[in-house]
């Protein structure tokens, strides 16, 4: 589903993010990116849905070579990647159900089929109640399950998740992470950026550790590894 080939990244100013990257990430997989900050974990996560490009090596996702993209091609690329990030990035204007709904309707899906799968994705991850509000009037939770819920409205087959329960609490982090686990379950490939000890030490899955740019840990069922 996912694999880089001796990626290496320097961006303008000199500063080099990723040094050799060597991996593979197959289909349905639940897999952890840990490390120091500044280890270069955001840029790993980025180049998965081309925020950014590689300066040299192979990166593939979901059989599209990242790198030879061309800036028109991005839309029609990510229509199978999901991505939540740490601060929702929702649309303040709009109410939950129409946030979620913009990312069908930029793909041009059929009325009909919106109405249905918005409200299915918004009940699945417990919020259908309050698919009239807009995201000011909800708590920190309810705004990343909003989030989850545009992320996979379209049925992607990999979700990136960069630090999703970051501003959250102990209590909500646990139910988003419960959601996630059961997009996982479903058979999408998952790969969260996290610096939660617990989460990765709790919940057993892949852990690909980064630090100054090169990938120093890849264990199936790791520890977080690092102290808070």
């Amino acid at each position: 589903m996912i694999e880089m080939r001796e990626v290496h990244k320097t961006y303008p100013n000199g500063v080099r993010a990723l040094n050799g990257i060597n991996i593979k990430i197959q289909k349905g997989e639940f897999v952890y990116v840990v490390g120091p900050s500044g280890a270069g974990k955001s840029t790993f996560i980025k180049m998965m849905y081309r925020e950014e490009k590689p300066t040299t090596g192979l990166m593939l996702v979901n059989g599209m070579n990242v790198g030879t993209i061309k800036d028109t091609e991005v839309p029609m690329f990510r229509r199978n990647l999901g991505v939540i990030f740490q601060d929702f990035k929702l649309l303040p204007t709009l109410t939950v159900y129409e946030n979620v709904a913009f990312a069908m309707e930029v793909i041009e899906e059929e009325p009909e089929v919106i109405q249905k799968r918005v409200m299915d994705v918004l009940n699945q991850v417990k919020i259908g109640h309050k698919a009239n509000m807009k995201p000011n009037e909800l708590s920190g939770g309810e705004q990343q399950r909003v989030a989850i819920a545009r992320a996979i409205v379209n049925r992607p087959k990999v979700l990136i998740a960069d630090e999703p329960t970051g501003n959250l609490d102990p209590e909500t982090t646990w139910g988003i992470m419960d959601i996630l686990k059961e997009i996982s379950d479903t058979g999408t490939t998952i790969i969260m950026a996290t610096h939660n000890r617990e989460i990765v030490n709790t919940i057993k899955k892949r852990v690909i550790a980064i630090e100054k740019g090169r990938i120093v840990r890849d264990e199936a069922r790791g520890e977080y590894g690092y102290e808070d």
